[in-house]
């Protein structure tokens, strides 16, 4: 092997700040100071994510309200009695006529024939209509609802410009001998307002929804038809019913549409609402037969020699209307995008679950077949275990002694990085062998660490979190892939120690279930994205190669390792090297320290990014492993609440039953996965019964951190180390065998 070498990092950068006393503010200035902090502004980084979810709720309300999936009333009322009703409206014609208190009634002239089609415009089947009306030279009315004109404005426009003409159907299409005065005004003025935005104009043309012949007007719709004609609205019902909704073939179409003995007739058919291809074939048949006939084919307003129903519409109602469209196709937009996040995340998640299965699986029978071995002997020369601290007070003691307990020879190098609640006097304090305090100014963890390797004797370095215990075992497992002279570093398996807690254990289920299966398969693919900092080895010489540990990124654990990957050595993963590690025992110290994980983590994405174009290790590990961390790390949990948007919708506007059984689909795979890793660590099971809530939430708390990430490197900011309050806690668990247990409460070594 021969790896390249790469350039040393710069100076490091003061990474986590002491914190130093301030004075107390009196007179004028202590006023003043809740003022400033009421006038503070609230952060680009918090403000960004909160209004783009607004906005994408907004979006999706938007849709389902034009999609009518809310506010919808599907609700049909039965046939009423009719007589309350004038008997010239029900011996009358199809169009009537009750505005200023008129109540009367026009019949369609002898061999006049008006086409009128309800429902739409419908984007398959308009077209089709529109092109068979201009093939034979027709004319006609299309009755649109709001909601689809607003979706499909263009077809709108086309019917206007090819001389059609255009009559409300209400917004959203409820049975109007349901709904209040009120609402009835709210529908039509909508549909206009899409009528406005779509084509700039106002019809006087109305069509009920559910209406038929005059002759069916009854006591619970009659009283609508007053009201519609008080609006200004003519109402429009049908002579002919073809009943193409049931789709009862082109013949019956064309049969039920023609009129006898050359009457004139308002003839009803759709042009949306579902498969329309029989009305079409239809439409083919009727015009040249009736126009053979001597029928002509009008607009009504022209059938009945009366003005345009159309108004052209300027100023601010035109404004408005298009604003109404532009938003409509926004939501229709945005909505096309989440669909389609939603299929890749699908994609993600169904491919990632499906490599961790089967490769986990191969990395266990690998790892633990009797005859496995790293090398040609056992890796038994002492380590040096590096622990960068920085006001670690509660925990450190505990981890040192844990330290002692190793079946390993080390030697044990706790470097200070300027704590101010004397750390490192509590390590002096213990008197240990083979135990050194390094002391330096606060600088950060990476040069905690680059100190810490210099001050190391040997060539084989273990590096610890401050606020983590080992097993007696861990760092002799730990070393022994260092047998394999390929080895570069080493992975070990960090376990949840306070795991009591409710968040404790979520994060638990996550370390198992998301971060060591994982480390299984990148194990397997040669492209491990990241040495925990909790328990991780290096071979001294390959850290030296790559210049040591870099502060150019807040995930120094992940640039190493990508580092380490592209100068061609071998990173792999230890599952008996198990350390018990302090995770954040609240949601704002856990919102910090994945803030931090993910905006490090796309730093380092970003930083090895030419290795995608080089050759050799580095551009295998640039073609491979940084395509597989940025869509498993980085995208799928931005997009991951997509499905438990799309679920919360599904259920509250449908189809409820498909929604929740996609859900449950995906929710099973995550279960069997989790059992599945549990069941490789040998962890107990109770905690999954948590598991759906810990996905839920653990997708929303994610996709904030990760669009926060996103915002502050967009935005230029800067994310500094946030320390983690510590309480001291962690111990082994009780299931280690007596006699490998370290003592933790300050007492002798067993």
């Amino acid at each position: 092997m021969a790896p390249r070498t790469q350039r040393g990092g710069r100076a490091p950068r003061t990474g986590r700040r002491v914190p130093t006393p301030r004075t107390p503010r009196t007179g004028r200035a202590a006023r003043r100071a809740p003022a400033a902090r009421a006038r503070r502004r609230l952060p680009m980084r918090y403000l960004l994510p909160s209004l783009l979810l607004v906005a994408l709720m907004a979006m999706l309300m938007l849709r389902g309200f034009v999609h009518s999936e809310i506010l919808a009333d599907h609700r049909v009322r039965s046939a009423a009695p009719s007589d309350s009703v004038p008997e010239k409206i029900l011996a009358g014609g199809p169009v009537i006529d009750t505005r200023g208190g008129r109540t009367a009634t026009l019949d369609v002239p002898d061999h006049r024939l008006v086409l009128t089609f309800d429902d739409g415009p419908d984007p398959t089947w308009t077209p089709k209509v529109l092109d068979v009306l201009a093939k034979h030279r027709a004319h006609a009315v299309f009755f649109v609802t709001g909601t689809m004109a607003s979706r499909h404005p263009e077809l709108v426009r086309r019917m206007v410009r090819e001389g059609h003409e255009i009559g409300l159907h209400t917004f959203n299409h409820p049975d109007l001998s349901y709904q209040s005065k009120k609402r009835i005004d709210w529908e039509l003025s909508q549909n206009q307002l899409a009528l406005a935005g779509a084509a700039g104009i106002r019809t006087s043309l109305f069509r009920p929804p559910y209406s038929s012949a005059a002759d069916a007007m009854d006591n619970r719709s009659w009283p609508v038809t007053r009201y519609i004609g008080t609006r200004g609205y003519i109402t429009v019902v049908n002579d002919r019913d073809s009943e193409d909704w049931r789709r009862p073939g082109a013949a019956e179409i064309v049969r039920r549409s023609t009129p006898r003995d050359g009457e004139g007739a308002i003839v009803l058919m759709h042009d949306s609402g579902g498969d329309r291809h029989q009305t079409v074939q239809a439409l083919g048949t009727l015009l040249p037969e009736l126009r053979e006939r001597g029928y002509r084919f009008t607009n009504l307003t022209e059938a009945l020699a009366a003005p345009s129903a159309h108004t052209r519409v300027s100023g601010p109602d035109r404004w408005k209307g298009e604003a109404w469209v532009l938003a409509v196709q926004a939501s229709e937009r945005t909505t096309g995008v989440l669909v389609a996040g939603l299929a890749v995340i699908g994609v993600l998640v169904f491919a990632r679950f499906g490599l961790m299965l089967l490769l986990s699986g191969l990395h266990t029978r690998r790892v633990r077949r009797r005859d496995f071995r790293w090398g040609p002997a056992p890796v038994t020369e002492p380590v040096s275990v590096l622990v960068p601290a920085y006001n670690e007070a509660k925990c450190i003691e505990s981890t040192v002694r844990s330290l002692m307990a190793s079946e390993h020879p080390i030697e044990v190098v706790v470097v200070d990085d300027g704590s101010s609640d004397g750390t490192a006097r509590i390590v002096e304090g213990l008197r240990l062998p083979d135990v050194r305090v390094v002391r330096q100014l606060n600088a950060g963890k990476p040069a905690a660490l680059n100190r810490g390797l210099a001050n190391a004797r040997h060539d084989l370095v273990v590096m610890m979190d401050g606020d983590t215990v080992f097993e007696p075992a861990t760092v002799r497992e730990l070393v022994q892939p260092f047998a394999d002279p390929r080895v570069g570093a080493v992975a070990g398996n960090a376990k949840v120690g306070n795991r009591d807690s409710l968040i404790g254990a979520w994060q638990h289920i996550e370390y198992v279930m998301g971060f060591n299966l994982d480390r299984r398969m990148y194990d397997i693919l040669r492209c491990m994205p990241t040495i925990p900092g909790a328990v991780g080895a290096f071979r001294r010489s390959a850290l030296e190669r790559v210049g040591g540990m870099s502060d150019d990124t807040l995930a120094e654990d992940t640039d190493i390792t990508m580092a380490l990957h592209r100068d061609g050595w071998r990173v792999v993963y230890a599952e008996n090297a198990r350390a018990w590690t302090e995770a954040p025992a609240s949601v704002q110290q856990l919102w910090s320290q994945r803030y931090r994980w993910s905006y490090g983590t796309m730093q380092a994405i970003w930083k090895h990014r030419r290795a995608i174009v080089e050759r050799g290790p580095s551009g295998r590990f640039g073609r491979v492993g940084l395509p597989l961390v940025s869509l498993f790390m980085v995208v799928a949990p931005l997009l991951a609440p997509l499905i438990d948007v799309f679920l919360l919708y599904g259920v509250v506007f449908g189809p409820t039953e498909k929604t929740v059984l996609a859900w449950l689909a995906v929710a099973a795979v995550q279960g069997v996965c989790a059992a599945y890793a549990f069941a490789l660590d040998r962890e107990n099971m109770s905690p999954l019964v948590s598991l759906p809530l810990q996905q839920i939430l653990y997708r929303q708390l994610m996709y904030v951190v990760l669009l926060q990430s996103w915002i502050t490197a967009l935005t230029g900011g800067r994310l500094r180390w946030q320390k983690l309050r510590r309480t001291g806690d962690v111990r082994l668990p009780d299931a280690l065998p007596e006699e490998r247990q370290p003592a933790m409460d300050g007492g002798p070594v067993a």
